[in-house]
């Protein structure tokens, strides 16, 4: 097993560059996901990494080994992709193994690495049956035992749980949970989706435009974004961002009741805009008069979603689990300690420290 490099590595096609200078270090045996928003380079970054797309400028290197100019089948990588690309006459077994055959390796060590992929993806009573018998997770699985089979010394997830249902996505997250736990190999993966970079990762480098905007473990980047991008698109439901201008040394918010708000950080110059950040469950709110409305609230069992609508704001998610009534138009007044609060530089959308 080891790490991966990326060294001042671009991307161009043609006049267009879609990847911009990434320096990134992923450790060996460390679970890194790359997510962002669609376009956002993800999906080329990693294909950079498994050759197969070239690398403009800068330098990838696997381990010691510089692999910046290395064919995709010797740089010691295996890649899973959303669609599970099994042959339709072929079995489970005759899949997982097929690679190794086509390269000439003897049946028994054939048998013997498909057996401990088996083992490990628990697809040991599914051996002797083709795709068209399997769910589509039991499919994924096959395509991730195939991965294992070659022993590669990174593995490369291009968002292989896109094509399942929520409840597979799920299982399936679990499942790779759990085989990165096992074998303990390098892996990266490639999401849009938040949850499953949260609940996966080691290590999340968050991309927009080609760029990367900050890189940390899941926490880190929850508890401590360094922008305004991050910090919406880390968490679920996502950050609420309330605009108001610096006066006085305090930041008023005109959608909050036009209430004066101390900020325990540095504010930019009187008369400047500020995003004051604040997610749903650092939020409390209660009927009162005010001109902020109750729109919906979404009841899910335990928790609640109360989506508010301020005069000329942007709408408002507070996170709830107080289950008493209060009917859709009510109007509520809004709470929430300034420790919990992040702000934002309103020009720049840098976090304020």
């Amino acid at each position: 097993m080891t790490g991966v490099t990326l060294t001042k590595a671009v991307k161009r096609y043609g006049a267009t560059q879609v990847i911009h200078d990434i320096d990134l270090d992923i450790a060996d045996g460390e679970f890194c996901v790359f997510v962002g928003p669609s376009g956002c380079g993800k999906s080329t970054l990693l294909r950079m990494i498994a050759g197969l797309e070239e690398t403009t400028e800068g330098q990838i290197h696997i381990g010691p080994r510089d692999v910046t100019r290395v064919d995709p089948a010797d740089r010691g990588v295996a890649m899973v992709f959303q669609t599970y690309a099994l042959y339709p006459h072929m079995t489970v077994e005759e899949n997982m193994g097929f690679g190794l055959k086509m390269n000439g390796h003897p049946k028994t060590e054939i048998n013997e690495k498909v057996a401990e992929a088996s083992r490990i993806l628990k697809l040991d009573d599914y051996l002797k049956r083709k795709p068209k018998a399997l769910s589509g997770g039991q499919r994924q699985r096959v395509a991730i035992g195939r991965a294992i089979v070659r022993g590669p010394e990174v593995f490369l997830f291009d968002e292989p749980l896109s094509n399942l249902d929520a409840e597979l996505r799920v299982d399936m997250r679990v499942e790779i949970a759990r085989l990165h736990k096992e074998i303990g190999a390098t892996m990266i993966y490639v999401t849009h989706d938040q949850v499953e970079a949260m609940t996966l990762a080691d290590k999340i480098v968050v991309l927009r435009a080609g760029r990367v905007e900050q890189v940390g473990s899941p926490m880190d980047l929850y508890e401590d974004p360094d922008n305004k991008f991050v910090a919406g698109f880390i968490g679920s439901p996502s950050m609420n961002f309330i605009e108001g201008t610096v006066e006085g040394g305090k930041l008023r918010v005109p959608s909050l009741g036009n209430r004066l708000v101390d900020a325990p950080v540095g504010l930019p110059a009187e008369g400047k805009p500020v995003y004051l950040g604040l997610r749903p469950q650092h939020l409390t709110i209660a009927p009162g008069d005010s001109d902020i409305k109750l729109d919906i609230r979404e009841r899910l069992g335990g928790v609640s979603y109360d989506y508010l609508i301020p005069p000329g704001g942007e709408r408002i998610i507070v996170e709830s689990r107080d289950n008493t009534a209060m009917t859709e138009g009510t109007s509520v007044v809004i709470d929430f300690d300034t420790a919990d609060a992040m702000f934002f530089d309103g020009e720049t959308e840098q976090r304020l420290r």
